[in-house]
C-alpha cells in the first residue's frame, strides 16, 4: 500500500507541474519555450530559498523529472561552488549537470546518425 501512496504523490506533484504549464500556455500568451524557462528558473529559485528539498521529499520524481529538477541541479552546483570562490560559483552549475548534458548530446548524435530525416510536409 505504501508504494501506491508514493506513486500517487509523484503523480499529483508531476501532474500539478504539467497542469500549471498547460494553464500558462492556454491562459497567457506564453510560448512553450518561455514556460520551460519559467519552470527552470522556478526550480533554481526553490533550491536557492531552500524549499525544493521539501517538495522533493514529498513528490520525489514528480518534481525532479520535469525541467524544474534541472534548474535545481544548476542552482545546487552554483551554491556549492560559491562556497569555494567566485570561479567555482560560475562553473559549479555546469559541472553539476555535465554528465546529463553529455549524455543528451551523445544520444542525440547517435539517433541523428541512425535515423533518416524527412522533409516537413506542408
Amino acid at each position: 500500500m505504501e508504494i501506491f501512496l508514493t506513486y500517487l504523490k509523484v503523480f499529483l506533484v508531476g501532474g500539478a507541474v504539467c497542469a500549471t504549464g498547460q494553464l500558462l500556455i492556454n491562459k497567457t500568451r506564453m510560448t512553450s519555450a518561455r514556460v520551460l524557462v519559467t519552470f527552470l528558473l522556478a526550480g533554481a529559485l526553490l533550491e536557492a530559498v531552500g524549499l525544493f528539498g521539501y517538495i522533493e521529499e514529498f513528490g520525489k520524481a514528480g518534481i525532479t523529472i520535469p525541467i524544474t529538477g534541472f534548474g535545481k541541479s544548476l542552482a545546487a552546483g552554483a551554491i556549492e561552488g560559491a562556497k569555494k570562490g567566485l570561479y567555482d560559483a560560475c562553473i559549479g552549475g555546469l559541472a553539476s549537470v555535465a554528465a546529463g548534458l553529455t549524455a543528451a548530446i551523445a544520444f542525440g548524435f547517435v539517433i541523428a546518425l541512425i535515423s533518416k530525416s524527412k522533409p516537413k510536409s506542408t
